[in-house]
């Protein structure tokens, strides 16, 4: 009875003593509320070094396959040559480098070590969702309008989608208005293993080009439009899947901006109403500024559509093969 209790002693000895050590070299830091990771200890956990490329300004952080850099007070980051928007800026304390742990685990970490299918789960069937439709025409600039482009748009990509092997379905494939939470719906009904909305832009300063992505907002999170649908730090269907929507993003960004050679705006995060209902991995994208006086011709021109639309479908691809990769 004596040498139970005494090895159920030692027991909690040496559990007390796993805390103490545990708590002694923990890297979390608290700043302005949030939980903050030095970047020096979280870089040698996911394998990258580390070196200021400008003193408590600009971080270079490096392995065989990756190069990230990080700009202290900023949110901006660039991963591989693609700008990729943090949730929380770079900060640093008592000397140290930090980066808000939600950014380490939902922003860094799908493109670090990209999530991966369980056995046997496939991508085959892709919703492609033509963004606005019958009286909501989007944006409008003399003949043309967001409504018809995204559409067309679709209908390319769904024809390089078929010849490529994959089952396709759209939101609309006419001049109707879907309501936005029937959109994710849809490709729920449809069972769709991938949901991809289809935008351009417009902005008063005419000077504006290029593409964005977006992802759902992890809970928690300031979007990227705080003034967009869905608005609000809470948890959504979405958010399940908030690791393969960002690694989708990201080969979404990565594809547009080397295939179009356009301006990188970055992957973002909002709560869409088609993003934040979406059941499967889905992205938001913004192919270009209508309202740019030559990007907007470019995307008038069906030359130019085919081309967005073969980055696209290579982004998916991409995906497909990195989300079906054996373990």
């Amino acid at each position: 009875m004596k040498l139970v209790r005494h090895r159920g002693f030692l027991v909690l000895l040496l559990f007390l003593g796993g805390l103490l050590l545990a708590g002694a070299g923990e890297s979390s830091v608290p700043i302005l509320g949030r939980q903050y990771v030095r970047i020096s200890d979280w870089a040698q956990k996911a394998g990258l070094q580390v070196r200021w490329v400008k003193q408590d300004e600009t971080l270079e952080l490096t392995n065989t396959k990756f190069r990230i850099h990080l700009r202290v007070n900023s949110s901006e980051s660039d991963v591989n040559g693609v700008n990729v928007r943090l949730l929380f800026p770079v900060a640093v304390r008592n000397g140290a480098a930090c980066l808000a742990q939600l950014d380490a685990e939902t922003t860094f970490r799908p493109i670090l070590s990209p999530p991966v299918n369980r056995p046997g789960m496939k991508v085959k069937t892709i919703c492609l969702d033509p963004g606005h439709g019958g009286d909501d025409p989007g944006y409008k600039l003399g003949g043309r309008e967001e409504k018809k482009l995204t559409l067309l748009l679709a209908q390319e990509i769904s024809a390089q989608l078929n010849k490529a092997g994959f089952k396709v379905s759209l939101t609309r494939t006419s001049d109707k208005k879907i309501e936005l939470p029937m959109r994710p719906e849809l490709a729920k009904r449809r069972g769709a293993d991938m949901f991809v909305s289809l935008h351009f832009n417009a902005f008063p300063q005419k000077t504006v080009e290029g593409t964005e992505v977006y992802c759902l907002t992890p809970a928690g999170a300031p979007s990227s439009n705080a003034g967009g649908e869905g608005a609000g730090a809470g948890s959504f269907a979405g958010n399940r899947l908030n690791d393969k929507n960002m690694s989708l993003a990201y080969q979404m960004q990565k594809s547009l901006t080397k295939s179009l050679a356009v301006e990188d705006r970055g992957v973002h995060r909002a709560r869409f109403w088609v993003l934040r209902d979406a059941v499967m991995p889905a992205v938001l994208i913004e192919g270009g500024f209508l309202s740019h006086p030559t990007e907007g011709k470019k995307i008038a021109d069906p030359a130019y559509r085919r081309q967005m639309a073969r980055a696209i479908v290579d982004a998916i691809v991409a995906y497909k093969r990195q989300v079906e990769q054996k373990t």
